[in-house]
C-alpha cells in the first residue's frame, strides 16, 4: 500500500503535465514539446520571488502562474500562430527547437548546479492504515484532485470551456458560428502552461531545481496521455495515476534504472491491444 499511495501522489504531478500537454493538443493539434522546459522557467520564476525577494509560498506561486500564462501567450503568438496552418512536422520541430532554447536560457541565468527548493505545506509525515504520508503529499493531491473538479466546472459551464469543447470538435464549424479560434487558442496555451507550471512546482522539492528537472517528468507524462488517449482529459489524468503506480512497482520490485523500459512496454501493450488509448474514441472521417 505504501508504494500504491506514493505512486498515485507522483501520479498527480504526471497528470497535472499531461493535462497541460493534450488540453493545448485537443484544442490546437500541436504537442508541444516544449512544454516541460516552460513548466522548468515557471519554477525558477517561483524560487526567484521566493528567496531573491523574499515573498510568501503562496504569492511566490501566483506569481509564477501569471508568468507560466504571460508565457504560454507569448509562445502562442510569437511562435505557434505564425505556423498554424503549417503542417504538423513543422510544428512538431519548432517546439523541438524552442525546448532547446529554454534549457539553454535557463542554464544561462542560473546554471545547472542542482538547488534544493522548499515543499508547499511543511511538517511530520503520519501514518493512516499502515501508509505514512507527508503533509506535502497531501498538498499535492488536494491542488490536483481540486484542480480536476475546477476543470470539470470550466469546462461544462464557462463560455471559453465551451468554445474550447466546440473547437476540439470541429474548428471550422466553430468558426462559422462565431467562436474567435484565435481567443480559444491563447486560453488553452495559457491555461495548458499553468498546468505544467504547477506541475513543475510539485516536482521541485521531490528532486531537486535544475534546468534538466522536467526531462524525465515530461517523458512519463507523455506516457500518461498516451496511455488514456490523447484527446481525452481524464484519460490524462488516470494515465497519469497509472504511470506513477507503476513506476514505483517496478522500481521496488526490479529496478529503478528499469522502470522506464516497463512503462513504455506497459504502454505498447495497452496500444496493441487499444490503438486510440484508454479513453480515446476512433476517430470518424466522412469521405466524399
Amino acid at each position: 500500500m505504501q508504494i500504491i499511495v506514493s505512486g498515485l501522489i507522483v501520479g498527480c504531478i504526471y497528470a497535472l503535465a499531461a493535462l497541460g500537454l493534450v488540453l493545448i493538443y485537443k484544442t490546437t493539434e500541436v504537442v508541444n514539446f516544449a512544454h516541460g522546459e516552460m513548466a522548468m522557467l515557471s519554477t525558477f520564476i517561483s524560487f526567484v520571488f521566493l528567496t531573491n525577494f523574499g515573498y510568501s509560498y503562496l504569492v511566490s506561486l501566483i506569481l509564477a502562474l501569471i508568468f507560466a500564462a504571460i508565457s504560454g501567450l507569448f509562445v502562442y503568438l510569437v511562435f505557434m500562430k505564425k505556423v498554424q496552418s503549417a503542417p504538423h512536422l513543422n510544428q512538431v520541430v519548432l517546439t523541438l527547437g524552442l525546448f532547446m532554447v529554454f534549457n539553454g536560457i535557463a542554464g544561462i541565468i542560473w546554471g545547472y548546479k542542482p538547488a534544493s527548493f522548499p515543499e508547499a505545506v511543511n511538517g511530520d509525515s503520519f501514518q493512516v492504515g499502515g501508509v505514512h504520508i507527508s503533509a506535502n503529499e497531501l498538498f499535492v493531491a488536494g491542488i490536483t484532485f481540486a484542480l480536476m473538479l475546477l476543470f470539470f466546472i470550466f469546462f461544462r459551464f464557462s463560455k471559453l470551456g465551451l468554445a474550447m469543447r466546440a473547437c476540439s470538435q470541429d474548428m471550422m464549424a466553430s468558426q462559422l458560428m462565431g467562436i474567435k479560434v484565435s481567443v480559444v487558442f491563447m486560453g488553452a496555451w495559457a491555461v495548458g502552461t499553468i498546468l505544467g507550471g504547477i506541475a513543475g512546482i510539485m516536482t521541485a522539492p521531490i528532486t531537486f531545481l535544475s534546468p534538466n528537472m522536467m526531462s524525465e517528468v515530461l517523458i512519463l507524462a507523455f506516457a500518461g496521455a498516451v496511455l488514456g488517449g490523447f484527446v481525452s482529459l481524464p484519460g490524462a489524468v488516470i494515465g497519469g495515476l497509472v504511470i506513477g503506480v507503476f513506476e514505483n512497482l517496478v522500481s521496488y520490485y526490479i529496478a529503478p534504472e528499469m522502470k522506464i523500459v516497463f512503462v513504455f512496454l506497459l504502454i505498447l501493450i495497452v496500444l496493441y491491444i487499444r490503438p486510440q488509448g484508454i479513453f480515446g474514441g476512433a476517430k470518424i472521417v466522412k469521405k466524399v
